[in-house]
């Protein structure tokens, strides 16, 4: 429960996050995509420093406790060629739209209605990937949560 608890305020966090800095407003995003305003990339900027920085303490962490829960694999792959497609569908449906889709739900929470199509869109390409009739391109690891040391329930 208190799992769900955190990822409900995170979740709260994010979308007043998104709100709050302009990013669920389509004319922060046209400008940005015309290079008109830096403001987008250098908000995307502090998100990729914040990233960099949280893997580095996840890094550090994994070195210094060896015996986990379970441990984190760091794969490094070249971008193969579906990367650069859906990076490209991607981003046409970005410009097209005036929204990503992380802000969808905070767009529809603020009344506007268009975001509605923008919903539409991403769930219907969610569900073609998934029905589709091609191979599974990266299967899910078959990991079971070892049980917590101190409660011995599994994943908890």
């Amino acid at each position: 429960m208190r799992v769900r608890i955190a990822a409900g305020l995170i979740g709260v966090v994010f979308g007043v996050t998104l709100c709050w800095s302009g990013m669920s407003s389509p004319d922060v995003i046209r400008g940005a995509l015309l290079f008109e305003h830096s403001y987008l990339f250098l908000f995307f900027a502090s998100a990729v420093g914040t990233a960099a920085g949280g893997l580095a303490l996840l890094r550090r962490r994994e070195r210094r406790a060896v015996l986990i829960d379970t441990p984190l694999v760091w794969t490094r792959d070249s971008p193969a060629r579906r990367h650069v497609i859906g990076a490209v569908l991607f981003g046409v449906g970005w410009g097209v739209a005036d929204a990503c889709p992380g802000p969808i739900a905070t767009q529809i929470g603020q009344g506007s209605g268009w975001a509605v199509f923008t919903l539409v869109g991403t769930v219907a390409g969610v569900y073609l990937f998934l029905h589709r009739s091609l191979p599974e391109t990266e299967p899910a690891l078959d990991v079971k949560p070892s049980p917590n040391p101190a409660t011995g329930i599994a994943g908890g």
